[in-house]
């Protein structure tokens, strides 16, 4: 065998993955494969002054290379079982929350430490949500910030680039079972392995696809969320993020009964697009360094949708929403929430005139041409219920960025130790459908490169 164990995918859970096996087994030989660049190389073109939009680059560093999708995150690692994912199906709670706090401890020890852990527990804004039909979810969140966070991987990086063999800008194109092993394709080039750990995360969902159906592998449809970004004055959730940081708020909408969560929340941060598959849509940064943050505080508003049959394609579902507003605003579109309830498209001149002023230039449009009527609905029902807890939350001048998509990959079939129907073949992080957070997908890297130290 060339390897012992070949992990694809350098985000958290391949890190985690390679940074547990050297560490266990610094005897096996492991090499790390990803189809983006090393941190140091990953440089997004938009500078909002020459250029403006994305332009398609062969490897989006936003969304590939060393740190995955959360390289550039805020970096927030939530350590619960309430939300991020259902590993604790496959693991046991307990043993989930016992792998995000070893996760949390070797982020401190790399560089983060003196960042804080936030937490909701005895929180007096749980029974606040409550009163207005709006449910705060429990957990801790460590806040490393994007730049803390660049930091800490860029540790990591140091640290097992000496034990593990990488290779970047070396996209994997199969993966075949045969001599007891795996042979892992790339660049016409053939390595085999005992081993194969597959960390493609949500970038990776249509390579993941095409894998499971080459290889017989079971899946299952999964969820999509779809909606906005939203962006106002720091000082109208002052109050919930000086205590909480990130409260994820669920809402429950009285006209159709979806739900509606707020997500990622980025305090005194910037808002910044994405490339994921060639659609571009939208999400948010911020930083630790006061030097760096901004007056606006944003976060996402997502409808959750859970397909039934015969329709099984929630991801296909998803994009052909974001290519319209790629078509129509020729990348992220813009809107002011006054706008949008009196049914008119926000123009440059009102954006410019706003009190909310933007962090990100995106075209000014009209969301209603973009968003269905129903997911449209719930999300304006979420923002005047969140209204009644901060104030100001439904000013006219409230900054809407569409559209915002998570997609989850298919859920694919694994058992207790997140192995396959193929014995040596594990699937892990937000490319398995199981992990959608980073702390999640890390803690999932760590349980799986155990499974395989023991062996």
């Amino acid at each position: 065998m060339n390897y012992d164990v070949i992990i694809i995918g350098a985000g958290p859970g391949g890190i985690f993955s390679a940074y547990e096996l050297s560490e266990k087994r610094p005897d096996l030989k492991i090499a790390v494969f990803e189809a983006g660049n090393p941190l140091h190389k990953r440089k997004c073109p938009i500078d909002g002054d020459k250029i403006k939009a994305c332009i398609n680059c062969k490897h989006c560093s936003i969304m590939s290379g060393f740190g995955g999708a959360g390289a550039f995150s805020d970096g927030k690692y939530n350590i619960t079982n309430d939300f991020g994912g259902t590993l604790y199906e496959y693991i046991g709670k307990k043993k989930a929350m016992e792998l995000m706090h070893y996760v949390d401890d070797i982020n401190l020890r790399f560089g983060g430490e003196g960042t804080k852990l936030y937490s909701t527990a005895g929180s007096k804004f749980k029974k606040i949500c409550m009163q207005n039909d709006l449910h705060l979810l429990d957990a801790s969140v460590r806040h490393l910030g994007t730049d803390i966070n660049y930091v800490v991987l860029q540790n990591l990086y140091n640290h097992l680039k000496e034990k593990v063999e990488f290779f970047f800008d070396s996209a994997v194109e199969h993966i075949k079972a045969e001599n007891g092993g795996y042979t892992v394709v790339c660049n016409n080039k053939e390595y085999t392995c005992k081993y194969c750990i597959v960390s493609v995360g949500r970038s990776g969902s249509k390579w993941m696809e095409k894998v499971c159906n080459e290889m017989a592998i079971p899946t299952q449809s999964n969820r999509v969320d779809i909606g906005v970004r939203v962006e106002i004055p720091a000082e109208i959730f002052s109050h919930l993020t000086d205590e909480l940081y990130e409260s994820k708020i669920v809402y429950r909408t009285q006209k159709y009964g979806d739900k509606v969560r707020t997500f990622c929340m980025n305090p005194k941060g910037e808002v910044v697009s994405e490339n994921t598959n060639g659609i571009v849509t939208v999400n948010g940064h911020s930083y630790e360094d006061p030097a760096k943050q901004t007056g606006n505080t944003n976060f996402a508003l997502l409808v959750a949708k859970h397909f039934s049959e015969p329709f099984k394609d929630s991801t296909g579902y998803a994009e052909s929403i974001a290519r319209l507003s790629n078509m129509l605003g020729g990348g992220v579109m813009v809107q002011r929430f006054g706008d949008l309830i009196r049914g008119q498209r926000s123009t440059p001149k009102r954006i410019e005139e706003s009190f909310t002023t933007p962090t990100m230039t995106a075209t000014p449009g009209d969301l209603s041409l973009v968003l269905p009527k129903r997911l449209l609905d719930g999300i304006i029902e979420m923002i005047y219920a969140l209204d009644k807890i901060a104030p100001g939350m439904a000013n006219d001048d409230t900054l809407l960025y569409g559209v915002e998509v998570k997609f989850y990959n298919m859920e694919v079939s694994v058992d207790e130790n997140l192995e396959c129907c193929h014995k040596g073949l594990y699937i892990i992080g937000d490319g398995s459908g199981i992990t959608h957070s980073l702390s999640h997908a890390s803690a999932s890297g760590v349980h799986v490169a155990r499974n395989i130290a023991s062996k």
